[in-house]
């Protein structure tokens, strides 16, 4: 192996590097984001987060079963539900886009994703 050879590696490794760092933060770094509420593989609700909502609780109750949600700062979680393992409500808050709080006894899914031009939200307010 030459000189040039440990030279060419160390460049196609810094290249990697800095291009997935670059791609990392374009994709997971969205100025505004919402929340998706779905029950059963369904949309239900889309809640924009906004300084109106830190503290607003929505209550989910379906077929399935009852969960309610919490909404702060930027960020959700599940604070209470009448599922048995209570998975769900030990996650915690999810503030990224991408991230997902999930309750399999009763077919919930909350996702936080970034807004595109294309989605219509509306706005909750108190």
């Amino acid at each position: 192996m030459t000189k040039g050879d440990k030279y060419l590696m160390v460049f196609i490794v810094v290249i990697s590097i800095l291009s997935l760092s670059y791609v990392k933060k374009s994709a997971f770094n969205n100025k505004e984001k919402y929340i998706s509420i779905q029950v059963n593989g369904e949309e239900i609700k889309k809640i924009i987060f906004d300084t109106n909502l830190i503290g607003k609780t929505i209550p989910v109750e379906t077929e399935y079963g009852y969960n309610l949600i919490e909404i702060d700062d930027e960020k959700v979680r599940v604070i209470e539900a009448d599922c048995p393992d209570q998975l769900d409500v030990k996650q915690g808050y999810i503030s990224k886009v991408g991230e997902v709080i999930v309750c399999l006894p009763n077919r919930l899914v909350i996702e936080i994703k970034g807004i595109d031009d294309e989605v219509d939200i509306d706005h909750i307010s108190r």
